[in-house]
């Protein structure tokens, strides 16, 4: 097999920041070797690879480039293909040079898949724009940390205390008071803003604001404000405060939050989060996977005409159904004689999508609220046929009031929810940490698989549940539950934590 090797920028750190042809070169790799910078989350778009990582400040021991060229080429050797994943963009400052040089001398085929690169992302992500029509029509981009050994600098830092234009100094923690001093040496205002950034786009981002001559001591010692710090200096650095002060403003701003829903709900929660400025984690506990049985729903389909109802209690049982009807060539008008029910809005809208709109849903969204509806609603149960579309396990409280109705009651599975077997290394990582504000649990068997995969370090966290009955299930597990919505539906369930911020 002909070798190759992706080299891939992973960006500043957020992993929605990576470009989609990396996340294609992830998606086609055997193995990935990835640097301490980047997000773990971005081994998500690899998860038939081989993870390696080589190296993280303060975690584990930092690979030496050559050994990380020598794993790069023993996998590429074998036939595999090959990420190299890297922080921020190959080609700034990532020594990506030593790896080409290597490729191209072993004849391995190779692409430079640039990312964001942590200038650029730290001036966007603190409301800094590094050029300005007034203040600086030029960047430079400087390290803080050259090679060891060197005989001598090769950054000119007099010529740089006049740069017409912005700095941006990377690595320049450990070094600070060496470049802060070269470039007042070299006639550059003491006064001259800066802003230093820390582990940006990422929700314990930070940002000082000083001048050149309190760099030092804002820096020193280290641990102060670890690394990874990117340095704005010049006038622009005192446009950012005017734009933080806003993005602080944002209801969920600097909260870290866990979904745990199926990964495809997860995304539309996700995207609420950020939208209220907070930093969403999706942890999924359960899973979502399709039934390869189709024979009940076509039982069902087989016998519209004598049913009166067809309830959905999740979105995830809309499109099986229908796009079964597709394939057996039926259109939409065979529901006409049956009334439709939804548990909750957001499934109402989803089978708008399909030209359906329903008849019943309850005011607050949850299995217990559509039996009470029922009960007004049915004059005469023994005469009517209910088919509920479920997953395989979840409440029994809707069929089971049904049934002691006097309702026929037919129950058909349209998909199977199945728990995650591995705890996520991203979350588990923050719990540990104690950086994970809150957990959102949004039903009863993802609260059972939370305390199996996790057990009681989710109290290090705070949880939100989306329903009571989901909240007693965490309580019985010897959780404590914080909030819980009402009504039982996300929006609600955000809101609730805005309120708790």
């Amino acid at each position: 097999m002909k070798p190759y090797v992706y080299l891939i920028g992973s960006g500043p750190g957020d992993p929605e920041l990576l470009t989609l042809r990396g996340a294609a070169a992830l998606a086609e790799s055997d193995v990935v070797l990835y640097d301490g910078l980047s997000n773990p989350r971005l081994l998500d778009h690899a998860p038939q690879a081989e993870h390696i990582c080589v190296g993280k400040h303060g975690h584990s021991r930092i690979w030496k480039q050559d050994e990380i060229i020598a794993e790069m080429l023993r996998h590429a050797r074998e036939g595999k293909t090959v990420a190299r994943l890297k922080g921020g963009d190959p080609a700034v400052f990532a020594r990506t040079a030593e790896e080409v040089d290597a490729l191209l001398e072993a004849s391995v085929t190779f692409e430079i898949i640039p990312g964001i690169t942590a200038a650029l992302a730290a001036g966007s992500y603190a409301g800094i724009p590094i050029t300005h029509r007034k203040f600086a029509s030029a960047v430079a981009l400087v390290t803080g940390h050259e090679e060891p050994g060197k005989a001598e600098s090769a950054i000119d830092w007099n010529a740089l205390a006049k740069f017409p234009g912005t700095l941006v100094i990377y690595m320049g923690v450990t070094t600070a008071s060496v470049w802060t001093e070269a470039l007042i040496s070299g006639g550059m205002d003491p006064s001259t803003p800066v802003a230093l950034i820390r582990r940006c786009s990422l929700p314990d981002q930070r940002a000082i604001h000083c001048r050149l001559s309190e760099v030092t001591e804002r820096l020193t010692p280290a641990h102060r404000f670890r690394p990874p710090v990117i340095a704005i200096i010049g006038k622009v650095a005192e446009l950012a405060e005017p734009i933080e002060k806003l993005r602080d403003q944002l209801p969920l701003a600097g909260q870290t939050i866990a979904v745990t829903r199926p990964r495809d709900q997860a995304e539309s929660m996700a995207a609420d989060i950020r939208a209220r400025g907070g930093y969403p984690i999706i942890a999924p506990a359960i899973a979502v996977e399709p039934i390869d049985d189709f024979g009940e729903i076509d039982a069902v389909i087989d016998n519209l005409d004598q049913t009166h109802w067809l309830v959905f209690c999740s979105r995830n049982g809309i499109a099986p159904f229908f796009q079964r009807l597709r394939q057996r060539n039926i259109d939409v008008r065979r529901l006409a004689h049956c009334s439709i029910a939804a548990v909750g809005e957001r499934t109402a809208e989803a089978l708008q999508y399909f030209g359906v709109f329903c008849d019943l849903v309850p005011d607050d969204f949850s299995s217990a609220g559509l039996a009470d509806a029922f009960a007004e609603k049915l004059d005469h149960p023994a005469d009517t046929h209910v088919v509920i579309f479920r997953a395989n396990r979840g409440s029994d409280e809707l069929p089971s009031r049904l049934k002691s109705a006097g309702v026929k009651v037919d129950e058909v599975v349209t998909y199977l929810n199945t728990d995650s077997d591995h705890p996520d290394p991203q979350m588990q990582s923050l719990l540990e940490e104690g950086k994970l504000d809150w957990i959102t649990v949004t039903s009863s068997a993802t609260a059972r698989n939370l305390h199996r995969l996790y057990g009681t370090s989710l109290n290090r966290s705070r949880l939100a549940a989306l329903s009571p009955k989901t909240a007693a299930v965490l309580t019985d597990l010897g959780l404590t539950v914080d909030v819980t919505a009402d009504p039982y539906t996300i929006d609600s369930l955000l809101n609730a934590l805005e309120r708790k911020r």
